[in-house]
């Protein structure tokens, strides 16, 4: 399993000198399985990119694209998605139940709107609405992913992939709360990431950034490191970086995160979700 991070900001794209180093596009992770499938997660500023690479790997594409929830930042990047305005493109939308919805509203409804110039009906790639995982877990190429909600204003899921002994977890737009909702407690994401190989997490804030932020459906870097210790991650990438921290900011968040980790005597590797980053983990 591969894991391609295209965009690791959130809320909204921050390009600039200050940012070069962890990047400025908005959400978009590829996942590429050992069976050399292809697994889309989000359409933010960073599809772009991935669109190129992917036409560069042939004329037929056969893809996946699950959409954790439908806020601004993770699909207004799909109109950019090169593959899209291909006749030999083939993409299935699964994961949040109105991935499908939010999508086509990136797009204008009758041509005279004023959002955007073109309809999501004439697309040539032929783009289908999945019911998979709404249901329970689904199985792409010898690949099992599991689908958890979050806690977030108006809903969304992140996932678990697993490749035989190997198990990734991919956790945005989440607020770790002990009084969340029912399901969506920090206990539930400690079961859900239990003992994962790698898990990717939302972590915006500084705990002193929280109060007036509470709700936002974001987390702070104490939350995400007591979850990477009681759940027993083996590696914890940091990840949804808010537009106004820098660099220096976000590298000491992570210095941050990795002495709390410390401090609870695990073993834990910690470092920020860095744009054009491949993380390999064995099958």
């Amino acid at each position: 399993m591969e894991i391609t991070l295209w965009g690791t900001r959130g809320s909204i794209a921050a390009p600039g000198a200050e940012t070069v180093v962890f990047g400025g596009n908005t959400t978009c992770v590829e996942v590429t399985l050992s069976s050399g499938r292809s697994v889309i997660i989000d359409a933010g500023t960073g599809i772009r990119r991935l669109g190129d690479a992917l036409i560069t790997r042939g004329d037929e594409l056969d893809l996946v694209l699950l959409m954790t929830h439908i806020h601004w930042d993770h699909v207004l990047g799909i109109p950019f998605f090169g593959p899209i305005f291909r006749e030999s493109t083939h993409m299935i939308v699964d994961g949040f139940t109105r991935g499908m919805q939010g999508l086509r509203r990136v797009f204008s409804e009758r041509l005279v709107d004023g959002t955007w110039p073109v309809r999501f009906d004439d697309l040539l790639a032929r783009i289908e609405p999945g019911h998979v995982l709404a249901k329970g877990p689904m199985e792409l190429g010898g690949a099992l992913i599991q689908a958890h909600r979050l806690q977030h204003p108006q809903g969304g899921v992140g996932f678990r992939f697993t490749e035989n002994s190997t198990s990734f977890v991919f956790l945005t737009d989440n607020e770790l709360r002990h009084d969340g909702w029912i399901g969506t407690r920090f206990e539930d994401f400690v079961s859900f990431c239990r003992d994962a190989d790698l898990l990717i997490h939302d972590c915006q804030y500084l705990p002193e950034e929280m109060e007036i932020r509470r709700g936002w459906g974001h987390s702070d870097v104490e939350s995400v490191a007591q979850l990477a210790v009681e759940a027993g991650v083996k590696s914890l990438i940091l990840f949804h970086h808010d537009p106004w921290r820098t660099d220096e900011g976000v590298t000491k968040i992570v210095g941050r995160c990795q002495y709390l980790i410390d401090r609870a005597g695990i073993l834990i590797p910690v470092d920020a979700a860095r744009e054009d980053t491949k993380l390999r983990l064995p099958a």
